[in-house]
């Protein structure tokens, strides 16, 4: 293939909850950093650093270099990515793989939809520009134990009822991948735009 050709997505896709957390929450651990390496570099020109009222500021450093990393590593572990095993999607903490049997159908459709009635309530200020967006909804067969356990590992504000909701960066491309790769290639989900051919 040509460096001139266009180069084909990439099947994992970052959640978006997680970069728009990073983006908007960087600038105050910088500020912290910021903060705390001017404030010492004044104290150690004045000779006041030991002080213990002063102790303060040197402690700004680390707190906005542990804030930032918190959110970074928040940034790196929160992605979808079609396997050939299943259907992985990655928290915080831990990681689901659906196998492709269980899904019933996948969706691109605005992130809003996922938050109507009683669950406005979830919507956080920071998440209120990605609503828009198009989003990847992940229908489940109804398994109430399988259900409870994605719940709980995910989080409410993801699961939706029998559906994974997540809005991702290029929700159509993850969408075809995961199609391709269903069992009884289900073709009533994609949003826009053509299929893509399977990749071989």
């Amino acid at each position: 293939m040509s460096s001139n050709e266009a180069q084909p997505p990439r099947a994992r896709q970052p959640i978006l909850y997680a970069d728009q957390l990073w983006r908007q929450q960087r600038f105050f651990a910088g500020f912290l950093v910021a903060v705390g390496i001017g404030m010492t570099a004044l104290l150690i020109y004045k000779g006041q650093l030991l002080q213990t009222t002063n102790l303060i500021w040197v402690a700004y450093i680390p707190s906005g270099l542990l804030l930032g990393g918190a959110f970074l590593v928040y940034k790196w572990r929160s992605y979808v990515e079609p396997l050939d095993d299943g259907l992985k999607v990655s928290a915080l903490r831990s990681s689901v793989i659906i196998d492709y049997g269980d899904i019933r159908s996948v969706k691109v459709q605005p992130l809003k939809i996922a938050f109507q009635d009683n669950r406005k309530r979830m919507v956080a200020p920071m998440m209120r520009p990605l609503l828009e967006r198009p989003a990847l909804f992940v229908r489940l067969r109804n398994d109430e134990a399988a259900l409870a356990t994605i719940k709980k590992t995910l989080g409410a504000r993801m699961v939706w009822e029998d559906t994974i909701a997540m809005p991702v960066k290029d929700a159509d491309a993850v969408s075809w991948e995961i199609s391709s790769r269903l069992p009884e290639r289900l073709g009533q989900n994609q949003g826009g735009g053509r299929r893509r051919k399977r990749r071989r």
